[in-house]
């Protein structure tokens, strides 16, 4: 704990908590707790309320594991989208990158994660039976595989497939504007919007 050189232990310990966000060293974590409290009090406790609101009540979607308010999200409860599409994706970031592209009007399914043995990461980790499960009940006519264009995302790509192929009419995956060796969040909303206007038959993307 930074206690030594600060005057005061409440701000040592506001400044080792926000050091502990990805990124973000000490100095940073220093200028932000004294930022907040150079704000009005009212103001400096709506973020301590948002903060704690985020943590407590915020939960997945029980339909595609994206990030909701209530049991069902806003996408997979809207009446405008397609139901008959689902994109998959490997977290909730993507979903929200693909949204921004605003090419794409289906359904989302969120893996939490790609397959990666490296990382100790299989397909039991992943929310995929709940995927099998969506496209076995015969409404879904395409499965569009939106992963990153790397060897892990290949393999989970591949392993999708297998085990939805016979469920859905089509399964597609977004076009190589994505280059390989690309995560999805590094791609810009442009490329990525054509990327999954473009998409081809996922059998026409590898060999056998």
């Amino acid at each position: 704990m930074y206690t030594q050189n600060y005057p005061s232990r409440l701000l040592a310990e506001a400044v080792e908590q926000f050091s502990s966000l990805p990124g973000i060293g000490e100095r940073s974590a220093l200028r932000m707790a004294l930022f907040l409290l150079r704000q009005k009090k009212e103001d400096a406790l709506n973020f301590g309320t948002a903060i704690n609101n985020l943590v407590e009540n915020i939960i997945f979607c029980k339909v595609c594991h994206n990030l909701s308010d209530s049991e069902t999200c806003s996408v997979c409860s809207s009446k405008k989208r397609d139901g008959s599409i689902i994109c998959v994706v490997e977290n909730v970031k993507d979903v929200m990158l693909v949204e921004s592209t605003h090419q794409f009007n289906g359904l989302y399914h969120v893996l939490g994660g790609i397959i990666s043995p490296i990382q100790g990461i299989g397909p039991n980790d992943l929310e995929i039976n709940s995927l099998i499960e969506r496209v076995s009940s015969g409404e879904v006519r395409e499965v569009i595989f939106a992963l990153s264009a790397t060897m892990e995302g290949d393999t989970t790509n591949y392993y999708l497939h297998k085990k939805i192929k016979d469920h859905v009419k089509k399964v597609s995956v977004i076009a190589r504007g994505v280059s390989f060796g690309d995560e999805l969040e590094y791609t810009d909303e442009i490329t990525l919007g054509r990327s999954i206007i473009n998409r081809t038959p996922f059998e026409n993307s590898v060999s056998e």
